[in-house]
């Protein structure tokens, strides 16, 4: 018998456990949503608070098997492609990058980093 089993064994281990992994995997998520538009693994971390919640709820592991599959789709079709292709995806996802980032600072911080980076190469 397993640590998690002994927990779920009495009504209030349980009760206990599933209030504790809903609340560390809603602060993982939260933090890999903070991170997503920067550069870095904000979508690791958005899985990873996934994977924590999928311990103890079964929509999340679905959730999460379904996220595996398309991912894993994903990049095999990816794999599949001519290097130009790739070149070209890849280009299109740091433009998609470099977006979110200019638009988060600019929202942010009222920074435009095309203005300040203009006034630098002048």
């Amino acid at each position: 018998m397993g640590v998690l089993d002994k927990i779920r064994a009495n009504h209030t281990g349980r009760l206990a456990l599933k209030i504790g992994i809903g609340v560390l995997g809603s602060l993982v998520i939260a933090l890999g949503i903070v991170l997503i538009p920067f550069p870095g693994p904000g979508w690791a971390i958005v899985i990873l608070g996934l994977a924590i919640w999928a311990v103890e709820f079964t929509w999340a592991k679905n959730l999460l098997e379904f996220t595996k599959r398309n991912v894993k789709a994903w990049t095999s079709w990816i794999g599949r492609q001519s290097l130009p292709m790739r070149g070209l995806i890849g280009i299109v996802g740091m433009v998609f990058v470099a977006a979110i980032v200019w638009a988060s600072v600019r929202v942010s911080f009222g920074i435009d980093l095309i203005e300040k980076t203009r006034g630098w190469l002048s």
